[in-house]
Formats: C-alpha cells, structure tokens, sequence
C-alpha cells in the first residue's frame, strides 16, 4: 500500500470545494487545478507538418484519467504555438501550417477527456524561445541573444525583431487561442514563466532590448498584454472563454524578475482583467521548485510567501499557486491566510491522478510520499514523466474504470531502487544517441510492477 505524507486529518477539507467564479463567466467546480507538465506524448515529425505534434491516444488517455479525478480546472503541458520551438520531442502543437482534419479531431477528442466530471478543460499555450534544444533548433528566437548555455544542449539564440514579434509570437498564440475555442476547451493558459519565450521578455536576465520590448517592467510585459489584447479581440470575454497566465513570482537568479517586478507586472495583469494568474517560480538555469527554509517546508508551498504579498493586487482575477502542496491542512491554510484562492497540483497527481476526488470526499489527508531525492531535480522530473507514460498506456475502460492502473509507487523501496538502475541505462542511451544526432523523447518506459 502507498504510504502518504504524515498529517493531522483536517476537519475543514470542504473549503477546498468552493467553486472559484472568472470575470469571463466561467465557474469552476472546486479550486483544484491540474497544473500543466511536459507530457511528450504527441508525434515528432518535423518533416511532414502535417502530422507534427499531433496529439495521440496516448495523451488522450492521459488526460482520460485526470477527466475523472473531479479538479475544477485541468490545463494541458504546454501546447507549443510554432513548429520549430518547441520545449522537447513529443510537445503537441497547434499551427497553421499543419492544419488538418486529423489534428482537429485529436484535439477535440483531447478537450472532451478532459471535461468528462465537470472540470474546465484548457490548453496551455507556448513557445519554447532560447530553452528549444540544439537538436530541434540550432538558432532559436528569444528576446535577446543570450544564451541558454547547459552542457551545449541548446543553440545561439536569435533577437526577435519588431516585425517578427508580431508575426512569429502574437499572430501564434491567437490562431492557438482560436483552435482552442473551435475544438471544445473552455479556455487557454498563457505560458509567461520558468524561462521560456514570455519569461525570457520580461526577464532582465534575458531581456537586453532598447526597444518598446526592453528595459522598464511595462515594455517587459508588452509582449503578453499585446497577446491577451489579441485574443481578446477575436475571442471576447463574453463568450465566457477563458484566459488566465502562468507567471513567476520570483527567479531566484541575478539580475532576474524579483517579487516587486512580479507585483508591479500582476498589477497589470488585473487591470487588463485576466480570468486568472498562477503563480510559480523559477527558470532551467535555477529551477529552485526545492524547499530551503524550515518556515517553507512546514507551509509546504514554495512560494507562498512571495504569494501572500503579490494576492493583494488582485481584486477579480482569480490566483492559483503550484508548487509543493502535499497535505490538505496545507493547502487550506494557504487559502485560509489569502495567500491564494486555487490550488495547484502537478507532480502528486501524477502518483495520483484522482487526489482532488479523494481528499474532497474526506479519503485521504495527503498525497503520495515518494522516497525518491526531492532534491534532485531531475529524478522527481523523470519519475513524474515516467507516471505520465504509464498512464497513457491505456484508457480508463481499458483500465476497468482505476485512474491509478499501472502507475509505478514511488513509496516503495524495491521500486525505486529498479527506477533508479533504469534512469543510468536511459541516460547512457540518450547520451549515446544524442552523440549520432538522433533525437529521442526524454521520457523513460519503466514497469510499475516487476514481472
């Protein structure tokens, strides 16, 4: 049996179900939200854009298991808005140049997976900028060229100019926003954070304009407001679509966004009106998702307190915070004490993917408690990716109606020490290979259970 984080049993759980309302008009049934993470489980075919990026039955079971986990909102990994910027092999990915009848009826299939116990379904849109690794794109674009420089996995990135932040970023996430609300999802999240092509705009770490795009805070944050004005335009608020922003609260690096950047941008955020804003933090150079201070692992969230100061700028945008979360006492106290209104869960539903239907019916205190290094960043990353797969393997019917079918447990010592020898033998392949420039998904096959 998995063993859980140990926890008092909270007798004020119900707060969690209270339904959060957007300005667009949307009402969520609870203030669980699934937050996105990478899935790499569409097509990679960069030679035919007819079928690259395509979201498979794979990523539909996926999300056929977290359609049945009873959250309030559930946004997809991040949905990649160009062909060739991709966060890694195996992204989906909405384009013109690849529409097709096949890549339409993917993802409405995808949209209805993920509304099935009524939770809204969105997609999360991005644009990998600078972090597009060197085998997808040698030159990325971003917003300056500073490069990404980690073990020579990423290019020489290229400055956007005025022209081409128009037509290769904006024009983009609109046509993306509108394939989205013709294909069936209530809404879109706008990727700005953890460094890709948004972050790296309004980011002084990468953001050496001189330009409208460069320099204060609000020329930093143009190019976002500039994109939500767009979709806007073609997509009003009226139609009861939503469009909310994944934004970092903090960078943790040098010269990066710092919390009084992030409350002046969120300032802005509200006026502009925005259904909601997650908050998160961090970037690949300095992902610091890790708990350093005991004040912070006893709240659990990772950045709570830099919530709590940025909460009260918004009077009608709706906040989520991701990040740590693993017990319900937690999670209600971080709503309890206003530093946020929705809770975000990402690595433990992926343990667990029907968590919010258990703790709201008084099942379970707490999530899942790996024995995995959580201070190894990649490891917990690949174990996560690793749950995802297993779940894709079949869908909820094929799973006799168990969302946690197949699933490996974490909290299990035999299991983990198999996972540990399988992640050497992963890395030592995907070394190999990348060496004869071959590019393989960075997602591990493993067996929950040994033969």
């Amino acid at each position: 049996m998995a063993q859980r984080f140990p926890t008092d049993a909270s007798d004020s759980y119900s707060i969690l179900g209270d339904h959060l309302h957007f300005q667009s008009g949307k009402t969520t049934q609870n203030r669980f939200l699934k937050a996105a993470m990478t899935e790499l489980l569409s097509s990679f075919e960069p030679s035919n854009l007819k079928t690259h990026g395509l979201p498979t039955q794979r990523l539909i079971n996926v999300y056929d298991k977290w359609g049945n986990g009873k959250f309030g909102l559930i946004i997809t990994g991040n949905v990649q808005v160009c062909p060739n910027h991709l966060e890694g092999p195996g992204n989906a990915i909405i384009f013109k140049e690849g529409e097709s009848t096949a890549r339409r009826e993917s993802y409405q299939k995808l949209s209805k997976a993920m509304k099935q116990d009524g939770a809204l379904g969105l997609l999360q849109l991005s644009h990998g900028g600078r972090q597009t690794p060197i085998s997808i794109n040698k030159t990325p674009f971003s917003a300056s060229d500073v490069k990404l420089d980690q073990q020579g996995r990423y290019g020489q990135p290229v400055a956007l100019t005025t022209e081409q932040i128009k037509t290769e970023v904006i024009d983009r996430f609109v046509y993306a926003a509108k394939y989205a609300y013709e294909t069936g999802f209530s809404g879109v999240q706008i990727h700005g954070a953890h460094g890709y092509l948004l972050a790296q705009f309004t980011s002084p770490t990468t953001n050496k304009r001189t330009d409208k795009y460069g320099g204060s805070v609000a020329n930093r944050q143009r190019i976002i407001l500039e994109i939500y004005e767009a979709i806007r335009k073609e997509i009003p608020a009226s139609t009861g679509f939503v469009v909310g922003l994944k934004t970092n609260s903090v960078e943790f690096q040098a010269e990066g966004t710092t919390l009084e950047d992030a409350i002046e941008m969120c300032k802005v955020y509200e006026e502009y009106g925005f259904d909601f804003v997650e908050l998160s933090g961090g970037t690949y150079e300095k992902p610091l998702f890790l708990q350093v201070r005991d004040s912070t692992k006893k709240r659990e969230a990772f950045f709570l307190e830099f919530a709590e100061k940025i909460r009260p700028v918004f009077k009608n945008t709706i906040v989520y915070l991701t990040g740590g979360f693993r017990t319900v006492n937690a999670m209600v106290d971080a709503v309890t004490s206003g530093g946020t209104q929705g809770i975000g869960l990402a690595r433990p539903v992926t343990a667990e993917p029907d968590l919010p239907k258990k703790i709201l019916k008084g099942e379970v205190p707490s999530a899942i408690n790996d024995i995995l290094d959580k201070n190894n960043y990649l490891i917990t990353l690949m174990a996560s990716n690793t749950q995802i797969e297993q779940m894709g393997r079949n869908s909820l019917k094929e799973a006799n109606n168990d969302v946690s079918y197949g699933i490996s447990d974490f909290s299990d010592e035999a299991t983990v020490t198999r996972f540990l020898k399988a992640i050497e033998e992963f890395m030592q392949l995907t070394t190999t290979r990348a060496k004869q420039g071959i590019v393989t998904p960075a997602v591990l096959t493993f067996e929950g259970v040994k033969a």
